[in-house]
């Protein structure tokens, strides 16, 4: 299938602008652009109360903000952006994670980690755990007592959702309702078919992704670490259900879909699906038809993770 109508007129009309590729960027040049992609989101949904946080973290402090869409939330939402490790902010996801807020009835937490090159892997992945552990220490202060929590992001985002539920895992963390994969990364495959089709050098190019990793784990042993490759883990049994959405034309498809059939071979229940047309990044862009389609996939989910934890706990109730 070809690229839908919507998003073929957006990467003309991009084209025309006669930028140069991600990957001859400068990172600074690359954090404007993606800064500049974020403004075309339009206005942001209004929240019941919007509260900044600073988390201290070894060398530094993540800043934290929960948004909370009504007075009385289903559940709490972590959310980690994407932008290869290298750009993005909470302040360029706010609209999405406002939208994802409302959708779903939930609080989200997006959460600043720090970014390579100048914090490099896996600075990341710990600030990202210290977060998940500090909404598990306030979940009743957000939501309430007994909120189901979910991880989730989008592209590099959705390599560290994963990498949490693999760590709440291994280490006692918070219990996690489901893990919510927005076109992942992960493993450091450059040679998957996804990666060498023509076809999806698109919004994400192969040589981005290389890029990308070359800021965030230029030591090519680290890259085959579960917390930088989740799909280079040993053994996924015992994570949470997760939700994988990939793209047709994305060059981090493949590894996308190998992740999830790994996590069905593991007994882990699966709510998958490939977007035809579609290329990377079609979740954030607010703008695009697909981007509701992707919504209706995650709010679905997680309406239908929030029921189950309400009936587990009216057959529980005496």
């Amino acid at each position: 299938m070809t690229i839908d109508f919507a998003t073929a007129e957006l990467l003309e009309q991009m084209a025309e602008g006669g930028g140069k590729p991600l990957h001859e960027n400068s990172v600074e040049e690359a954090r404007t652009l993606a800064a500049g992609l974020a403004e075309m989101n339009g206005p942001a949904p209004p929240m019941v109360r919007i509260d900044e946080h600073s988390l201290a973290v070894p060398g530094g402090a993540v800043p934290l903000r929960v948004l909370v869409p009504l007075e009385r939330t289903a559940g709490v939402i972590v959310y980690y952006h994407g932008g290869g490790w290298v750009v993005g902010s909470i302040d360029e996801s706010d609209t999405v994670a406002r939208k994802l807020a409302e959708r779903t009835s939930c609080a989200v937490v997006l959460v600043d980690y720090r970014l390579a090159p100048e914090h490099r892997y896996p600075v990341a992945v710990d600030d990202s755990y210290a977060a998940l552990e500090w909404v598990g220490e306030h979940l009743g202060e957000i939501s309430g007592p007994g909120a189901p929590l979910f991880v989730a992001g989008d592209s590099a985002g959705g390599n560290l959702a994963a990498v949490m539920a693999l760590r709440a895992r291994d280490r006692g963390g918070p219990p996690i309702g489901a893990q919510i994969l927005i076109y992942p990364v992960t493993d450091a495959d450059f040679e998957r078919p996804s990666y060498t089709d023509p076809g999806n050098q698109l919004l994400l190019t192969r040589e981005a992704m290389v890029w990308f990793w070359d800021h965030y784990a230029p030591d090519a042993a680290q890259r085959t670490e579960a917390d930088a490759s989740p799909l280079r883990a040993a053994d996924l049994a015992g994570l949470p259900p997760a939700v994988v959405m990939t793209a047709e034309h994305d060059v981090l498809r493949d590894e996308g879909e190998a992740y999830a059939e790994r996590l069905r071979e593991a007994g882990v229940p699966v709510n998958f699906m490939r977007h035809e047309g579609q290329t990377h990044g079609f979740f954030t862009m607010l703008m695009l038809p697909g981007s509701e389609r992707g919504f209706q996939q995650v709010v679905k989910a997680v309406r239908a993770t929030i029921h189950e934890r309400s009936r587990e706990a009216t057959r529980a109730a005496p």
